[in-house]
C-alpha cells in the first residue's frame, strides 16, 4: 500500500481493516504500477466483461497514463495470479471525491470475499491521499450489486442515471439501456467504519416506506426473455426515478423485497 500521507485514527484502521479483509479472502492486495501488470488487469477486465482482447472495457493506453497521474489502480491477486481489479480516477479536487469507475473480479474467484477486500483496500488508500468520498456507479437491476453496495459497504445511493453510458455491446450489458444509480461511499461515516469491521447492516422499515422490486438474476432473464428484462428495466426506472425525484432516498436494499425508498417526511 501506498505510504500514508494521512495517518488520523480512522486512516490507520482503515488500512488495518484491508490488511484483514485480503487475508480473509486469501488475496494479497496492491497497487498495479508495472505495464505487465497492467496489461494483465486489461484482459482480466475484458474476460469478466466478456469482450475481445481488442476491444476491453479500458483502453491500456489510458490505464497507463491514469497510473502515471496518481490515480488507483488495484489489483487482487491470489498465488500470484491477478483475480480482482479496480480502476478509480480523482474527481474534482474541490470535492476530495474518488471515482471508481470498473471493478471486477475473476469468475473463479467470485463469491470469495474479494471484491470486498478490494473495496477496503481502494477505501485505505482513499483515506491515505486525504479522500473522503468514493463514487461509482452500478446496474439497479443487478441484485448482487445492490446488496454488496448498499448493505455490505454502506454505500448510499444519490442519483438515478437513465442509459448512463448508452448502449455498451458486451456480454454483460448485452445491448440493454445503461441505466446506473451513483452511489456515494463516505470513508469517514459511522456506517462505512461499521461495515469496514464487518457489522451487519439492515435498516428497519418505517412506516411509509415503500419497496422496489427487482429480479434476482436480471442477467439470466435478459439470456432467457430480452422483452421481460426490458420491462423490467422500465418498471424500476419508472418507480425510482418517481421516488427519487420528489425527495425519497433508498435507504436499504435486501434480496427478499428489493429497495427500500423512504420518502421526503413531507411528501
Amino acid at each position: 500500500m501506498a505510504q500514508l500521507t494521512h495517518n488520523d485514527a480512522i486512516t490507520v484502521q482503515a488500512a488495518k481493516d484491508a490488511e484483514r479483509a485480503a487475508s480473509f479472502a486469501d488475496v494479497t492486495i496492491r497497487e498495479l504500477t508495472g505495464i505487465e501488470e497492467q496489461a494483465a488487469a486489461i484482459r482480466l477486465l475484458a474476460e469478466i466483461w466478456k469482450r475481445t482482447p481488442e476491444n476491453p472495457p479500458v483502453p491500456p493506453e489510458l490505464l497507463r497514463a491514469m497510473s502515471k497521474a496518481g490515480n488507483y489502480i488495484g489489483g487482487a491477486f491470489a498465488d500470484d495470479v491477478l483475480v480482482g481489479v479496480a480502476i478509480a480516477f480523482h474527481a474534482n479536487p474541490e470535492r476530495h471525491a474518488l471515482h471508481s469507475h470498473i471493478a471486477g473480479i475473476s469468475a473463479d474467484h467470485a463469491g470469495r470475499s474479494v471484491g470486498f477486500a478490494l473495496k477496503q483496500h481502494q477505501r485505505a488508500w482513499a483515506l491515505t491521499h486525504g479522500i473522503d468520498v468514493i463514487e461509482w456507479t452500478f446496474d439497479p437491476l443487478v441484485a448482487r450489486n445492490a446488496y454488496f453496495n448498499i448493505t455490505k459497504l454502506g454505500a448510499r445511493p444519490e442519483e438515478y442515471l437513465a442509459n448512463f453510458y448508452g448502449e455498451i455491446a458486451d456480454g454483460v450489458n448485452n445491448d440493454d439501456e445503461t441505466d446506473r444509480v451513483l452511489v456515494s461511499w463516505r470513508l469517514r461515516s459511522d456506517e462505512a467504519i461499521a461495515r469496514a469491521a464487518g457489522a451487519a447492516s439492515q435498516v428497519a422499515r418505517a412506516p411509509g416506506d415503500v419497496s422496489v422490486a427487482i429480479p434476482p438474476d436480471i442477467e439470466q432473464v435478459r439470456r432467457e426473455d430480452r422483452a421481460a428484462a426490458q420491462q423490467w428495466r422500465r418498471n424500476v426506472r419508472d418507480q425510482l426515478t418517481e421516488l427519487l425525484d420528489a425527495g425519497g432516498q433508498i435507504v436499504g436494499f435486501n434480496r427478499t423485497e428489493g429497495y427500500l425508498v423512504r420518502p421526503r417526511k413531507d411528501s
